[in-house]
């Protein structure tokens, strides 16, 4: 992986993270940049996706109680890019739940609301 000046990451729990890592992959052009196995019902430890400039990281839930608790299909999060209308073309191509359509703001965006398959918006 490439440096970074990116200071927050979007970080997210799945039940199936390889599945999810796979998803991501299609529906919305993220590039893989890590996958840590884990051990036990945790097939995915960590793992790190890009897009563009930024990254995401995720892992699995697993069943024995963590610090973290519990919070496979809780997150959400705001992705800026030049191109909504053609993310969101590739993304309901791949199966995603559309909650919102696309739609322009009063304050200039342009907007559209998706789930991933585990309801992450």
């Amino acid at each position: 992986m490439t440096e970074s000046t990116q200071v927050f990451y979007p970080t997210f729990r799945y039940r199936d993270a390889r599945v999810a890592i796979d998803w991501l992959v299609e529906a919305l052009g993220f590039e893989v940049g890590m996958v840590v196995d884990g051990e036990g019902d945790r097939d995915v430890a960590h793992a790190q996706l890009t897009l563009g400039s930024g990254t995401i990281m995720l892992g699995s839930e697993s069943s024995s109680a963590d610090k973290w608790g519990p919070h496979a299909g809780q997150g959400w999060v705001y992705v800026a890019i030049e191109d909504p209308d053609a993310l969101y073309e590739r993304a309901k191509a791949a199966g995603a739940e559309v909650v919102m359509e696309p739609m322009d703001t009063d304050y200039g965006s342009r907007d559209f609301a998706i789930r991933d398959p585990e309801g992450n918006l």
